[in-house]
């Protein structure tokens, strides 16, 4: 591997929309760049890219500075690396000050390094590392498998080089670090299920993950690389990519009465229109009176906002594979797109790595929503209490279990993708991986095998009842 990364002088930060470190390496040739590798000119190749059936590998090269420069950033964000277990040395050397972290909503420092693939560079892409408490609690416990966002363009500014520079006609990715799940497979399981049940939900591949940050390449670990919803899903998914895309975030997140708040409804597309009208009538329209004295008429009004049949399709598969970190549970892991085609605002699942379990927060939903606060989840409760759209969720719930979540078809994944993956999976790095030993990997397996059956069967018992 030949990187074209040569001597840098830092020259500080700069505050931008994220925090970016200010460089001037600017004296270099992109000489592996080609139109279907690196230009935004290429179609998204997702068969390159998201190959289902093949662990593939990404190498990350940063300078020493720049890396010691993430790990201060955070430190200041999260405090002393490893301080949950006693720890409190710092991953690859060097000090800094420690003390107790706080929770935070600002995005870790984006810094440039060279990314490697199949003896092809990418050069001076973004690298930060990602995630929310996922991201604190793998710090603080001393695991260096952290999750990463890649952008490959975020540095053009600073180098005309690598102007709308992509990867294979991806701008942004994902490298998610399975943080909770020693089968390293519910990510993408989960994902594929929604996608199989005909929702549109985000691409997933295995890699491996190599960082060289000064002392040549370390394994950080098997990841799950993730298509972006404001990036490629919404261009390839549906026929026009203008409309307002959301990411909630916080109370406003659940739709209950009087939680609007459009600092909470996250723009990801059309950031400089102040017009938050869609969700703000959804909101509206959920709580109108018409829904207990004139339900065909609530219905009629809530269908003109929202894909009700979308939402509904996603409601049952969600909770049937069971994924208590989303709606319903808590305030955040999806996407609302208004989809220019219909004008209605379609649900979009994200972060699925706690799917596939009953998880925490009291636990997954049961089938029948009982014990669900309806008013303080209105999307759920509202519509589950409406008979029409009862009956529409029980068929989804019928066709979901008889086909994409079967248990011989979901069985059948969990036994293709252990078997590709268990290689890479049981040969994780100490302090780069969420093992205590390599037989955690085949008991994760095994629990999700006897998930598979668990789930059948409450859902053939929610349907006979």
């Amino acid at each position: 591997m030949v990187s074209c990364v040569e001597d840098v002088e830092e020259i500080g930060l700069q505050d931008d929309d994220e925090k970016e470190l200010v460089i001037d390496d600017t004296d270099f040739d992109p000489t592996d760049w080609t139109e279907a590798t690196h230009s935004n000119d290429a179609d998204p190749d997702f068969d390159e890219v998201f190959e289902d059936l093949a662990v593939k590998r990404l190498d990350i090269v940063i300078t020493e500075d720049r890396w010691q420069a993430m790990l201060d950033d955070m430190t200041d964000l999260y405090g002393t690396f490893g301080a949950s277990r006693g720890g409190g040395g710092r991953p690859g050397g060097g000090g800094g000050p420690g003390g107790a972290a706080t929770f935070t909503d600002e995005d870790p420092l984006f810094v440039p390094a060279e990314v490697f693939y199949e003896d092809n560079e990418w050069y001076r892409v973004g690298v930060r590392f990602k995630g929310n408490s996922s991201l604190q609690s793998s710090w603080q416990s001393g695991i260096l498998k952290l999750s990463f966002k890649l952008d490959f363009d975020e540095f053009e500014d600073d180098y005309p080089q690598i102007k709308n520079q992509r990867f294979y006609g991806f701008k942004k990715l994902s490298l998610k670090n399975n943080y909770n799940d020693r089968s390293m497979l519910r990510e993408k399981v989960a994902t594929e299920i929604f996608r199989d049940a005909g929702l549109v939900a985000s691409h997933t591949a295995f890699y491996t993950v190599y960082v060289d940050y000064g002392d040549g390449p370390v394994y950080f670990g098997l990841y799950t690389l993730v298509e972006e919803v404001d990036d490629t899903l919404i261009d390839t998914q549906y026929n026009d990519n203008d409309g307002n895309l959301y990411k909630p975030d916080g109370d406003a997140a659940s739709f209950a009465s009087g939680t609007y708040d459009e600092d909470e409804y996250v723009k990801k597309t059309n950031e400089d229109e102040e017009d938050f009208t869609d969700v703000e009538s959804l909101l509206t329209l959920l709580h109108d009176g018409s829904r207990t004295s004139d339900p065909a008429a609530w219905r009629t009004s809530l269908e003109e906002v929202l894909d009700t049949d979308v939402f509904l399709k996603y409601l049952a598969v969600n909770t049937i594979i069971q994924n208590w970190d989303t709606y319903g549970r808590m305030t955040h892991n999806y996407y609302l797109y208004n989809n220019p085609d219909t004008k209605k605002l379609n649900w979009i699942p994200w972060d699925n790595n706690e799917a596939l379990q009953t998880g925490n927060q009291q636990g997954s939903l049961p089938l029948n929503f009982s014990g669900l606060n309806a008013s303080s989840w209105p999307l759920i409760g509202y519509l589950y209490a409406d008979d029409v759209y009862r009956a529409k969720y029980d068929a989804y719930v019928s066709e979901v279990i008889s086909g994409p979540f079967s248990t011989s078809i979901v069985q059948a994944k969990y036994s293709a993708y252990s078997a590709l993956i268990a290689p890479y999976a049981t040969t994780e790095l100490n302090g780069y991986t969420f093992l205590n030993s390599s037989g955690d990997f085949q008991n994760a397996v095994n629990t999700l095998m006897s998930h598979a059956q668990s789930r059948a069967s409450a859902v053939s018992s929610y349907l006979n009842n």
